[in-house]
C-alpha cells in the first residue's frame, strides 16, 4: 500500500454486523499506521447478557444505556483529536444506535428512543470514510460460535439479517456520507497477511465517491 493514503482520510469507521471482525481490523490498522483507536465498550454494559436471554424485557434499557455511553465515548476521543497520531480509526459509528433499536425496540419505544438519538447526533463529527465488512451470515454464526462469548450464543441468523438490513437502510438514506460496502467472505484478514493487506489495499486506495461504493475482494 502506498504510505501516502493512510493520510487521505482523516476519521475511519470500520462496521459490519455481529462477528464479521471490525474491532480486529480497526486494531490491527491503528497499530500498524500510528492511528487513534476508539473502541465500542460493549463488554462493560451490564444489560446485554441479560438482552440475549430476554430481549422483549431488556431492549429499551439496553438502547438507552449504548446511547449514553457511546456519546459520552465518543465526544471525549473526537472532540479534542490528539496531534501525536495521524487519523482516528473507529470500529462503530454513533448512528449504530439507532440501527440497532430499530430492529430491537417496539414502536411507542423506538420513536421516543429516536427523538433522544436526533438531538444527540447533531453534536457528533461524520467519519471521512465509513467502510462495512460484509459477510455471509452463516459465516457470521461461525465467527460467533468460534469466538465463544456465551452471551451471544443465542444470536440468530433472523437477527443477524435484520441488523444488516438496518445498515443498509441507513446506507440509502444519507448519500452525504462516503460508504465502502467490501464483500470480505473470501478473505481471512485476521490471520493471513496477504487478505490483511489487500484490504488496506482496497480501503486506502479505492476511489470512493459520496453515496454507497461496493467492492468484493476475491481470492
Amino acid at each position: 500500500m502506498d504510505n501516502n493514503y493512510k493520510y487521505k482520510y482523516k476519521y475511519i469507521v470500520i462496521e459490519g454486523s455481529i462477528g464479521v471482525g471490525k474491532t480486529s481490523l480497526a486494531t490491527k490498522i491503528a497499530k500498524d499506521y500510528n492511528a487513534k483507536l476508539v473502541l465500542e465498550q460493549f463488554a462493560e454494559n451490564p444489560f446485554l447478557p441479560k438482552f440475549y436471554k430476554d430481549p422483549d424485557r431488556f431492549s429499551f434499557p439496553l438502547e438507552l444505556s449504548f446511547l449514553a455511553d457511546r456519546y459520552q465515548q465518543l465526544k471525549k476521543e473526537m472532540i479534542n483529536p490528539d496531534l501525536f497520531y495521524s487519523f482516528i480509526i473507529a470500529d462503530y459509528y454513533f448512528m449504530k444506535s439507532l440501527i440497532f433499536a430499530g430492529r430491537t425496540l417496539e414502536d411507542d419505544e423506538y420513536n421516543l428512543y429516536r427523538q433522544l438519538f436526533l438531538i444527540i447526533y447533531e453534536s457528533i463529527p461524520r467519519p471521512d470514510l465509513y467502510v462495512y465488512l460484509q459477510v455471509d451470515t452463516n459465516k457470521l454464526l461461525e465467527n460467533i460460535k468460534k469466538r465463544g462469548r456465551d452471551y451471544e450464543q443465542n444470536i440468530t441468523a433472523d437477527y443477524l439479517n435484520r441488523i444488516q438490513k438496518g445498515y443498509f437502510e441507513f446506507f440509502s438514506q444519507n448519500p452525504n456520507l462516503r460508504f465502502l460496502i467490501i464483500d470480505v467472505n473470501e478473505l481471512d484478514f485476521v490471520s493471513n497477511q496477504n487478505d490483511y493487506q489487500r484490504l488496506l489495499d482496497t480501503i486506502f486506495s479505492f476511489p470512493c465517491n459520496l453515496g454507497m461504493n461496493r467492492v468484493k475482494i476475491e481470492k
